[in-house]
C-alpha cells in the first residue's frame, strides 16, 4: 500500500481562515431583533408582511401611518435595523431596503379562565420574537429593483 504523504490543515486552522475571510468580505445587510414581545405572531405577521421587500422609507411610511400596536413595535424593529447598518456597516440610508422581516413564536405564559360548574379553560398569552433584515441595493452584485405592478405585468 501507498502511504500519502500530504498532510491536510487542523480544522481549527480552517476554522480561523474562514472566520477571516467572512470578516473581510463586505457586509450586505445588518439585522435588529425583538426578543418577548407580548403580543401574539399572528397579529404581527399581517404587517410584517406589508413592508417586506420595501424600500426603507416606504416601509417606515406605511408603519408610522397604521393604527395598529404591532406597527409600533416593528417601527421600533427597523428603525434598529437602519441604525445598525448605519453605524456598524457604514451603509448609505437611501439604498437601504427591508431584504426580510419573520415573527417567530416565543414562549406562552398559561392562565387559568374559570369556567362554569367549577371547571378552567388554559388560556395561552402569546410571545413574539420579531426579526427584521435590511439590506443593501448598492453594494449588491446585481441591482435587485421593485417593479411595479405594471412592469410585472399585474393589474
Amino acid at each position: 500500500m501507498v502511504e500519502q504523504t500530504t498532510k491536510r490543515a487542523k480544522r481549527s486552522v480552517l476554522h480561523r481562515q474562514r472566520k477571516e475571510e467572512e470578516k473581510n468580505a463586505p457586509k450586505l445587510e445588518a439585522r435588529a431583533v425583538a426578543r418577548n414581545i407580548r403580543i401574539s405572531p399572528r397579529k404581527v405577521r399581517s404587517i410584517v408582511n406589508a413592508i417586506r421587500g420595501k424600500d426603507v422609507g416606504t416601509a417606515l411610511q406605511l408603519l408610522e401611518f397604521s393604527p395598529k400596536k404591532s406597527a409600533r413595535l416593528v417601527h421600533k424593529v427597523l428603525r434598529s435595523a437602519i441604525s445598525n447598518a448605519e453605524n456598524n456597516y457604514g451603509m448609505s440610508i437611501d439604498t437601504l431596503y427591508v431584504q426580510n422581516a419573520v415573527v417567530d413564536d416565543g414562549p406562552r405564559m398559561k392562565r387559568l379562565w374559570q369556567r362554569g360548574r367549577g371547571r378552567a379553560d388554559i388560556q395561552q398569552k402569546r410571545f413574539s420574537h420579531i426579526t427584521v433584515v435590511v439590506r443593501d441595493r448598492s453594494r449588491e452584485g446585481g441591482v435587485a429593483t421593485e417593479q411595479s405592478p405594471q412592469e410585472r405585468g399585474e393589474e
